[in-house]
């Protein structure tokens, strides 16, 4: 991605001079042809008596929209193909519009718009001249150099012309540590990025000290789907949600250690020590909590499951069914209690675990009480051993599918170059066994396509501590199992073991996975959870 110069003028006179002083410009009289090439070689148009087919230096203007003179045929001819993409993608956006009107002035927005962008109008150029042009919706992130050649009468408009700067070119951040009190603090940041501004007084934030000395930016490299790899396209759906849709009414389980929950004071702090700032400090517990009946621990939780995952069509929220002293919305199937509540003390007496300080009357903190609720959830079953919840998913509305067509990012992260088996011409690395695992995954006659999970916006929603989130997978492959259809195989490798990971991964299995290939739309799907990098082979082989 190029470093773009943008240089800020007062009206079209003074565009035009900076424009042909920048790239060059025409002085044949008489109609006689004689290109002069810009003082500026990196930014000129012009080189060896010839405009280039490919400007470096786009001049971009009212008169110039206006002209159509901006974008040579010569120019139009070789980036054709990328003219034929922006049309497709114009249908896209807007059905029903003709791209059979396409104007030049179309095109040289597009070109303003894709600025640094590979495979794009814009991709080649370096430097922009141009009169106002502060509201244009063009996002290049890699402005390096700023030169305002007109009066700047606020700050408001001083502010537009800087924040063309302040688009980051990397968002991965960084180890970073400060001292606090003599103790070392680390933390993830942002890398600083730098910007040169002349001629616009901008007053940001007052600051003491001297200013740090910028560092060169860090190699980059370009991710982008190879059009040729067009076999090894992954689509994906992007799901926003999920309901249950029960399918039957006599309840059983099968419990397993998956359902175990191990309360630690990890979880919760059972002690507390109050400390004013004279005087004796304090020890503090919930112990109130802690004198609520076991019983009563069971009702709730068992009433959380039941307004939570079974409710019943017609039913009229605003009527309540009441339960010992608990009052159950009327459009849940109240005459499951007592099985689900017969459940639920089965499952606190055999698999909730309480380690430390801690005890089961801890459940009665909301995000304790939904984790217990999704994993008791989660096995119960019909007595044919089926699921006895039928999950159905929810898509985003306007996008429903994702696929690895028309990526196009900058990396600052290590990357493993890829084969014909992936759309994308790199993955990017976030550990170092994810190389090694991706030439497995290449050398497995099986896999036939596979792709690291890596801004393509392929998110699992899932719960936890009653809390909405969003799980990231770290690889998906199509798999060849034997079946007419290759399999979708969502791989997660495994690292640090956190509390939070047992939900997600139970969330893809017995509901994402379950919910998608209930639809019948978008292939079969399967997860695999590689616990051992180097026996990933052997776990995805027994996962198919």
């Amino acid at each position: 991605m190029p470093p773009v110069f943008i240089v800020v003028c007062n009206n079209t006179m003074t565009s035009k001079r900076v424009f042909d002083y920048i790239a060059g410009y025409d002085d044949g009289d008489n109609g006689e042809k004689s290109l002069i090439e810009g003082k500026l070689p990196i930014f000129s148009n012009v080189r060896n008596g010839q405009w280039l087919a490919q400007p470096n230096t786009l001049l971009i203007d009212s008169y110039q929209l206006e002209s159509g003179d901006a974008l040579t045929q010569e120019f139009k001819q070789l980036v054709s193909s990328e003219i034929e993409e922006f049309k497709a993608e114009i249908k896209q956006r807007y059905p029903g519009r003709s791209v059979d009107n396409i104007t030049d002035e179309d095109l040289l927005r597009e070109v303003m718009n894709t600025i640094g962008k590979k495979g794009k109008l814009g991709e080649n150029i370096k430097c922009v001249v141009s009169v106002s042009m502060l509201t244009e919706g063009w996002d290049t992130n890699s402005v390096t150099h700023i030169l305002g050649i007109r009066a700047f009468s606020s700050q408001l408009l001083c502010e537009q012309v800087v924040g063309r700067g302040l688009r980051r070119i990397s968002y991965e951040t960084e180890p970073h540590s400060v001292e606090v009190e003599g103790k070392t603090v680390k933390f993830e940041a942002f890398p600083a990025e730098y910007a040169e501004v002349y001629g616009v007084p901008f007053e940001f934030i007052p600051t003491a000290g001297g200013l740090a000395e910028p560092k060169p930016p860090k190699e980059t490299t370009l991710v982008y789907t190879v059009d040729e790899r067009a076999d090894s396209v992954i689509t994906f759906p992007h799901v926003i949600g999920y309901r249950r849709e029960l399918i039957g009414e006599c309840l059983t389980y099968q419990f397993d250690e998956g359902v175990q929950y191990i309360l630690t004071s990890r979880d919760i702090p059972t002690l507390t020590e109050n400390a004013p700032i004279a005087g004796v400090s304090s020890l503090q517990s919930p112990g109130e909590i802690k004198k609520k009946r076991l019983s009563e621990i069971a009702f709730l939780l068992a009433k959380l499951i039941l307004e939570k995952y079974f409710e019943q069509e017609g039913g009229d929220k605003g009527v309540h069914y009441v339960i010992g002293q608990e009052a159950v919305q009327n459009k849940v199937k109240f005459w499951l209690f007592p099985q689900v509540l017969q459940i639920t003390k089965y499952w606190m007496k055999k698999y909730l675990i309480c380690r430390d300080n801690t005890f089961p009357q801890l459940l009665c903190y909301e995000e304790l009480k939904h984790n217990a609720a999704n994993r008791i959830v989660q096995r119960l079953q019909t007595q044919a051993g089926k699921p006895i919840l039928k999950p159905i998913l929810f898509l985003q509305s306007c996008h429903a599918e994702g696929c690895t067509d028309n990526i196009n990012f900058r990396t600052s992260k290590p990357t493993y170059m890829t084969n014909h088996k992936c759309h994308l011409s790199h993955i990017v690395l976030d550990s170092v066994w994810e190389r090694q695992f991706a030439h497995a995954l290449q050398s497995m006659d099986e896999v036939k396509a596979y792709v690291k999970n890596h801004q393509l916006d392929f998110k699992v929603p899932y719960t936890f501590e009653g809390k909405q989130h969003h799980y990231i997978p770290d690889f998906i492959a199509k798999v060849d199992d034997g079946h007419d259809d290759l399999l979708n195989l969502i791989i997660e490798v495994s690292g640090e073991k956190r509390p939070d990971k047992d939900t997600k991964m139970e969330t893809v299995k017995n509901l994402w996975v379950p919910a998608v290939n209930n639809t019948g739309q978008f292939g079969r799907w399967a997860v695999c959870e590689v616990t051992d990098p180097y026996q990933a082979m052997t776990t995805i082989r027994e996962c198919c």
